[in-house]
């Protein structure tokens, strides 16, 4: 398993990503949909073709960095604060949109608290679980109970990544007698599902807005039998022919200088009316399951971070957003004109964007 881990495109000090980087064919978005919904295959066994971002929509990307950085680089700093209040911790991002998040934390520890904490990276898959092989090999180098370690997401939605992991650590625990908690530590808790949030705001966090080159040009993970033995790690794909447009190490660099110019570090991470959040969140959700008359709740994403990733990721049926004239719209605007996408405003909505999955005919 140990030669497994790799850095992906980010520095050997920055992370080790416990995954297995494999080698097979992409299958086209609108078809992996179309197997997702018509043969029930799992999204986990596909990995869906990546495409570099147009230069319009590059623009915007930056846009929304220079916009949002300051706010994210104190947030990051309260969250790396409140993790420096522990002992001993190893921090465990959860692949992929806890990986950047994991990497900023974990500089930010070293460089600002003087604390060179380990970072692993590793898989959790809805309806599948979190990758045991990987928690084993941690748990092998560090503590052998697991007590240091600390789950790192970017965000929530609507809960469900929260719920597998409290699930699937429950269950690993129980089988090797572990002390792992299954708390999640999050910069921005939308839907009041997190342990440990910085903010509930719904705001856009720039790692959101790309795939690969902004997560050390490594893939969505993948679990397919075909290519994965019992004993590894989930996989990946390492996308190297993206290495020339590759921002990782960027992004954390830009995001290292605005968090070491902040000169109050020690803002405190924000207590959360967590019940008043998933209220709203579930009543939202089942809002527009009613007026779109959508009988899955996984075709509903609500929140700006989770309806950008319905337009990179999967076959959008439309996008709600809460004001069109928002500058963190923006990149929404271009990308669903880029993928002939309806975006429809809905002031009242409780979150500035929402996505909504196209449902495939059978």
């Amino acid at each position: 398993m140990e030669d497994s881990m790799f850095c992906g495109s980010y520095e050997p000090d920055d992370i080790s990503f416990l995954l297995k980087p494999i080698s097979m064919s992409y299958t086209d978005v609108l078809e992996r949909e179309r197997i997702m919904q018509v043969e029930g295959k799992h999204y986990s066994e596909m990995i869906p073709k990546e495409y570099l971002p147009s230069a319009q929509y590059k623009a915007v990307f930056y846009t929304a960095l220079e916009l949002n950085k300051h706010k994210l680089a104190q947030h990051t700093l309260a969250l790396a604060n409140r993790l420096n209040k522990k002992e001993n911790l190893v921090l465990v991002s959860l692949a992929r949109a806890g990986t950047p998040v994991g990497v900023l934390l974990k500089r930010t520890l070293r460089d600002l608290f003087k604390r060179n904490v380990p970072h692993y990276s590793i898989s959790i898959i809805l309806e599948r679980g979190v990758d045991a092989n990987a928690l084993r090999y941690i748990l092998s180098q560090h503590d052998k109970q697991g007590k240091d370690i600390v789950f790192i997401d970017g965000w929530t939605g609507k809960g469900g990544i929260t719920r597998e992991l409290q699930k699937w650590v429950t269950i690993f625990n129980q089988k090797h007698n572990t002390q792992i908690s299954p708390d999640l530590y999050v910069i921005a808790d939308i839907g009041g599902y997190a342990t440990v949030a910085v903010t509930s705001e719904d705001y856009i966090m720039p790692s959101a807005l790309l795939n690969a080159t902004i997560n050390g040009l490594i893939s969505r993970t993948i679990l397919n039998p075909a290519y994965l033995g019992p004993e590894d790690f989930h996989g990946c794909k390492y996308y190297s022919e993206f290495s020339e447009d590759d921002l990782s190490l960027w992004y954390v660099d830009q995001l290292m200088a605005e968090i070491k110019s902040i000169e109050t570090p020690h803002q405190g991470v924000a207590t959360l009316n967590r019940e008043a959040l998933q209220k709203t969140n579930q009543s939202f959700v089942n809002q527009l399951m009613t007026t779109y008359q959508i009988k899955d709740i996984k075709f509903i994403r609500p929140g700006i971070g989770e309806a950008i990733r319905v337009l990179l990721r999967r076959v959008p049926y439309k996008i709600l957003v809460q004001d069109k004239t928002s500058p963190e719209i923006a990149p929404f605007l271009v990308l669903a004109e880029e993928k002939q996408v309806p975006v429809e405003e809905m002031k009242e909505m409780p979150y500035k964007a929402a996505g909504i999955v196209s449902l495939m005919k059978s």
